[in-house]
């Protein structure tokens, strides 16, 4: 008969399992704030839930997206790149230049354009290809010289702006063909083809790091770079790729913001880096490493882009929107911090 209150305190410690509210309130917050977010901008508004908004909103987050999800990969081994927005500008200007055969021909429209240039096909090549080898170099110097990633990736900053500034000659190169501009400009049925190629590529990603095992590795490495060397991980192999596959999406980015803007010049992707990390951070990625996710910086992106827009549409200066932004970029790292120190205690 002694064992009946141990029994019974047995079967009722089973029955009433403990929920972790925190936990799953951090797990869904971006979009719990999404959803809020819109409700309230719909409210005051009711034109920000027309589909012409929506898209558009999409499109205008759609290279901040493509951007963000390199990151994801970057900011998964504690890394960051601050280099995003000068590689977007020097692969955009590689891309147009071959597209318009040249700086000789830079402002030729039409016909002539045609005649000059190598089409969209090589200027994407060149675009994806510059972008690459920008995050390989970034790697190699993370990796081999062991210089931090702020440093490497500041100093990248710098000197692709600059590359871009001489490339350039301090003019831009525009007038592309149709084709070309449909990267950036064109529509499959209502939806802008920039929002599928950004949708596609964070199915991919997704893909990449949930079911395959260098996705693993990626996390192992921003959980514990030394026990995932020790587990026989090549880390610096991993470290490196994942500036590769940023730079690739830089490149990438480049491409479809010179085909929106029938536009490239030196100083596009200025403070891109900004909104990108942003993005990622607002998402639930960690910036110790180790948690975060692909439909988190989706969300994250989109939530910006909601933000922004729902202030253009009540007149909110731009200023203000700069501000808002930052104090957002503040509280997301603060919920971070406290979520990882609660996950010790616990």
């Amino acid at each position: 008969m002694s064992s009946g209150p141990a029994v019974r305190g047995e079967i009722e410690g089973r029955a009433s399992p403990t929920i972790d509210l925190f936990g799953l309130l951090a797990k869904f917050a971006p979009l719990i704030f999404l959803l809020v977010l819109m409700a309230v901008f719909a409210a005051v508004d009711p034109r920000f839930l027309k589909p012409l908004n929506l898209f558009n909103v999409m499109r205008q987050v759609s290279i901040y997206g493509l951007l963000a999800i390199g990151m994801t990969f970057v900011i998964l081994t504690r890394g960051i790149d601050l280099s995003v927005g000068s590689v977007v500008a020097l692969a955009g200007l590689g891309a147009a230049m071959v597209a318009k055969g040249g700086l000789e021909s830079r402002f030729a429209v039409g016909t002539e354009a045609e005649a000059h240039g190598w089409g969209w096909p090589l200027a994407l090549l060149a675009a994806c290809a510059i972008g690459t080898a920008c995050g390989w170099l970034q790697g190699l110097a993370i990796t081999k010289l062991k210089v931090p990633p702020f440093v490497v990736t500041l100093g990248g900053m710098s000197a692709f702006r600059g590359l871009a500034l001489y490339m350039a000659g301090g003019g831009p190169v525009s007038g592309f063909d149709e084709a070309y501009r449909w990267w950036g400009q064109g529509y499959v049925g209502p939806v802008p083809v920039p929002v599928i190629i950004f949708l596609a590529f964070a199915l991919l990603a997704h893909l990449v790091l949930t079911s395959t095992r260098y996705g693993r590795s990626v996390y192992a490495v921003g959980g514990n770079p030394e026990a995932a060397r020790l587990s026989g991980l090549d880390v610096d192999r991993i470290l490196t790729s994942v500036y590769v596959i940023i730079g690739f999406m830089a490149g990438l980015g480049g491409f479809v913001l010179s085909a929106r803007l029938n536009s490239a010049e030196a100083v596009a992707g200025l403070t891109y880096e900004l909104t990108v990390i942003a993005s990622v951070v607002i998402g639930g990625t960690s910036l110790f490493g180790g948690i975060g996710t692909v439909f988190g910086t989706v969300v994250g992106t989109i939530l910006i882009g909601v933000v922004l827009n729902g202030l253009v549409l009540n007149n909110v200066s731009s200023y203000v929107q700069q501000v808002i932004i930052g104090v957002i970029i503040v509280l997301a790292v603060a919920f971070d911090t406290f979520a990882k120190s609660r996950r010790r205690r616990a």
